[in-house]
């Protein structure tokens, strides 16, 4: 069955369904909970909402992709992205007679109908989850913004802590969700809709071609320090910080834009170019089309000012170090490190110079601090919360049970907002290069393993998927198969082939490539004899992730895998991954994004986060090729449905070649005591945090 056909069953399913729920019958029980907007800022999934204030780009993450640990918005990109004031939009240039202004795409009602319906069904049951579906599309369509009262804090707890203040190198979700508090871009994606909106820039316009962009930029701008935000800003944060060559920074991939050279049949990259056209107004010039470029100017600006000198003198990777006293950072966001206690919390106050204002004049944000508690494993944010001492919690599987008859006693709601955009997986190590030394990254004869996509598919059958939903989730968890999550409607091919729970199938597959026991001692030994003998890794802190990884072990060895299973420090492991590259076998997660494109560092063989084979020179093999080429059609192409179709046909090459072997992801599940305004439960998030205001000063 085509992606048409699929989409047409699902749609006489749902308006069934929808004919026998209107909107008469009572909601939805609401008290189901959720993780990435408002409780979730560094929310242990990211959300759309759990991409960075840096950027769309994927990042590992510490914490459960069921944890719904703190409010999004402290990542004003996609994760609970902040509103702003269209209304304020500078009129047009006249003078620009070769642009057009930018209107947000319209979908038809069937279109709009079309895509939560493939959300929903991926949801992994129609019914309950379209409920789920269009009780929170609802939510966004009735909210409004309320008046607010200024002062209160937020106070929420997080297993994650930065490994680095400099959110242009931050390769991490706990860096990125600290810092989205004082970072923002161009614009913002909003918590309610997902639409693109005006954030540092106040309007824009293009050229039919969609080649020339014009933004106009908010006059009433001001850097923590004080000194004003400027077009030079923009310029220098490209120029001069993403497209540096002397180190790597985390958003560069999104701006690097492939094409095929007909001439020479190689695929090559170019860059935009970036010009301050006056103090407020910047030009940017695209190569070539670019489909999600609004959403990638969610990525954070850069004061130049502050960061041209460490530039101009090469120490820019040293800088804003993570011994570096917080206060220090210079952003352009609503709040400002007033403190950081390593290991034990983070006060952000109030940035009073804020530009925002709400409806009545009054200066954003209400909240005068935001609070974040570093604890050390996922239960003991539970606990916090029980005792009142923070406001919002992730909530585990194995918690909802407890929560749910003790919400209206202990004054908090819970929420359920089905599958994050986050995704958790077993990755082997591919990579055949060699560390400065000469030594193999991977030894040879395991490589000969890894390398195979017989073995991976095998592994595949061996991860018991309902298990980990019953007895880790305890059933509010869905198995993954695609590398898009579910979460982003119908960029999601829910037809990609899947690998049920099947030991006999796995045994079988590892019998035909002559892989056996051949000496009796329980463990198999490949076609030259070696025992297939490895390391699997998971990080600590991570109670979900850890019992997880043991199922995911338990499952290798009953076919005859000798696996030794580590829990290791989480910044020693993003460190395996993107710089030593010394790894085995690892269990671990990335943040997501409602637009594919987001994972172009992880699928294009050329990229970083490449995680089994990074920064290949040119594909390695022929499937990475074809995912290459179509990620990168997908970002050229203008027409919906043929990006669809290109994102689907590379999740059906992934699943296919399992490079990633994917778990489950967690029914986002949330509780957020029930003290604040302007606060509601959406597919994208829970709030915007500039806008929320405490209800009991």
């Amino acid at each position: 069955m085509n992606r048409n056909q699929w989409l047409g069953v699902v749609l006489v399913l749902v308006l069934v369904f929808a004919f026998a729920c209107s909107d008469d019958d009572p909601a939805p029980a609401a008290s189901t909970p959720d993780v990435t907007a408002a409780p979730e800022p560094d929310a242990a999934e990211s959300d759309p909402g759990e991409t960075t204030a840096e950027s769309d780009q994927p990042i590992p993450t510490e914490e459960a992709d069921e944890a719904e640990p703190e409010p999004q918005d402290a990542e004003p990109q996609d994760t609970e992205p902040q509103d702003t004031e269209p209304e304020d939009a500078e009129p047009q240039d006249a003078g620009q007679t070769d642009l057009e202004v930018a209107q947000p795409e319209e979908e038809s009602a069937l279109e709009q109908l079309r895509r939560r319906m493939a959300a929903a069904a991926a949801f992994g049951g129609l019914v309950p989850s379209m409920a789920i579906v269009e009780e929170l599309r609802r939510n966004a369509e009735g909210f409004s913004y309320e008046i607010g009262n200024h002062g209160g804090t937020l106070t929420v707890a997080s297993i994650s802590e930065p490994l680095t203040f400099n959110l242009a190198l931050a390769r991490d979700a706990g860096s990125s969700g600290v810092l989205g508090y004082l970072f923002e871009g161009l614009t913002q994606t909003s918590w309610l809709n997902d639409e693109i909106e005006p954030l540092l820039a106040r309007s824009w316009e293009r050229s039919e071609d969609g080649l020339r962009w014009v933004f106009h930029l908010r006059d009433d701008v001001q850097w923590h320090d004080g000194t004003l935000f400027t077009a030079h800003d923009v310029e220098f944060t490209f120029n001069r910080v993403i497209y540096n060559d002397d180190f790597q920074a985390a958003s560069r991939a999104s701006f690097e834009f492939r094409f095929l050279n007909d001439e020479t049949g190689q695929w090559e990259q170019s860059q935009m170019t970036v010009t301050a056209l006056d103090d407020h107004t910047v030009e940017f010039v695209l190569p070539q089309p670019f489909a999600p470029f609004l959403r990638s100017l969610g990525t954070a600006i850069y004061p130049k000012h502050i960061l041209e000198s460490p530039i101009e003198a090469g120490t820019f990777a040293e800088f804003w170090g993570i011994d570096t006293d917080p206060t220090e950072i210079i952003g352009t966001g609503p709040f400002t490190i007033g403190e950081y206690t390593p290991g034990e919390r983070f006060v952000f106050e109030r940035n009073p110079d804020y530009w925002l204002v709400d409806d009545a004049g009054e200066r954003l944000p209400y909240l005068d601090r935001v609070v974040r508690l570093i604890v050390e494993d996922l239960e003991d944010e539970l606990a916090l919360f029980r005792d009142g001492t923070t406001d919002s919690h992730g909530v585990l599987g194995e918690e909802f049970a407890t929560l749910d008859p003790v919400a209206e006693a202990e004054n908090f709601t819970l929420h359920r907002r089905g599958p994050g955009f986050g995704t958790n997986f077993l990755a082997f190590n591919q990579n055949p290069g060699t560390n400065d030394a000469g030594d193999p990254y991977v030894d040879p004869i395991q490589l000969h393993w890894f390398q195979n996509g017989a073995f991976r598919q095998a592994v595949a059958y061996t991860m018991d998927k309902p298990t980990m939903i019953d007895q880790v989730q305890h059933g509010l968890g869905y198995p993954q198969w695609s590398s898009v999550s579910p979460a982003a409607g119908d960029f999601h091919n829910p037809e990609v082939r899947q690998y049920a729970y099947d030991v006999d199938r796995a045994n079988e597959i590892l019998d035909e490539l002559g892989w056996i026991d051949t000496d009796g001692d329980g463990i198999r030994e490949d076609d030259l004899g070696n025992p297939i003998s490895f390391t699997l890794v998971t990080n600590e802190g991570n109670s979900v992730r850890s019992e997880i990884t043991g199922i995911i072990h338990e499952g290798m060895t009953a076919v005859g895998l000798d696996v030794d299973f580590q829990i290791v420090e989480f910044g020693s492991m993003v460190a395996q991954l993107t710089a030593t590259y010394d790894w085995e076998a690892m269990v671990v997660g990335l943040t997501g994004s409602p637009d594919p494109f987001g994972g172009m560092t992880v699928w294009h063989s050329g990229e970083g986060l490449h995680l089994w084979h990074p920064n290949q020179p040119e594909p390695a093999t022929e499937w990475e090729a074809e995912i290459d080429e179509l990620y990168i059609a997908g970002s050229k192409e203008l027409d919906h449905e043929q990006r669809v179709q290109h994102y689907w046909d590379a999740q059906a090459i992934i699943a296919e070649n399992v490079p990633l072997i994917y778990t489950t992801q967690s029914e986002r599940l949330g509780a957020v005591r029930n003290v604040f305004g302007n606060y509601t439960p959406t597919l994208y998030g829970y709030w915007d945090l500039r806008y929320l205001f405490r209800t009991d000063q």
